[in-house]
């Protein structure tokens, strides 16, 4: 059974965490769901954003979500790719030196690397975006540019794929960066 780690923390995004949680459950992975400080069975608390003709997203209370393994138990080597989860969590996450330290476990070894949303701030901060082309929410664009990443403008329902990497710019777009992100990791889905 192949093995995703995916990161996320309080106020990552409900539907971030929940659907690719259940999505890549569904097709035989074992995902590990982890957050920094916490351990398996813990929760993380989760936000529902939503776009309603507003400058920006709403945010509501989302769902408590169950972490499925414990942060400080991970080994980077049982892993066949990383999922990075958007909301509110990654501009924290992002500060922590053992999460950077998995981005560049992930990036050196050429693991499959998903992010979505706000999860590329992550990214930016581990300092491996430079000449690689990525999406994600619109405002963080220029965290993206000043990192040396090249932003593309991306459909909601768009993933951009730039060798082992995957991004999206919000939920919407769940259908194509799954189907990127399996087929780097040697899956495929009939259609």
């Amino acid at each position: 059974m192949k093995k995703i780690l995916m990161l996320a923390g309080d106020f990552s995004e409900d539907y971030e965490v929940m659907v690719p949680w259940q999505a890549l459950s569904m097709l035989g992975f074992r995902v590990d769901v982890v957050c920094p400080g916490k351990r398996s069975g813990e929760y993380i608390k989760t936000a529902i954003h939503d776009f309603e003709g507003d400058q920006t997203y709403t945010e509501k209370p989302g769902h408590l979500f169950r972490l499925t393994a414990s942060f400080d138990e991970i080994r980077m080597q049982e892993y066949s790719g990383v999922y990075i989860t958007g909301g509110r969590a990654p501009e924290y996450l992002r500060l922590n030196k053992s999460v950077l330290n998995i981005i560049h476990y992930a990036m050196n070894f050429l693991l499959p690397v998903a992010a979505i949303c706000h999860g590329p701030q992550i990214l930016a901060t581990a300092g491996v975006l430079k000449g690689r082309k990525l999406t994600g929410y619109f405002t963080i664009k220029p965290d993206i540019e000043m990192a040396g990443g090249i932003w593309i403008n991306a459909a909601d329902d768009e993933a951009i794929q730039d060798n082992n990497l995957v991004t999206a710019t919000n939920w919407m777009g769940h259908p194509s960066i799954l189907r990127h992100f399996i087929s780097l990791i040697g899956t495929s889905i009939i259609q």
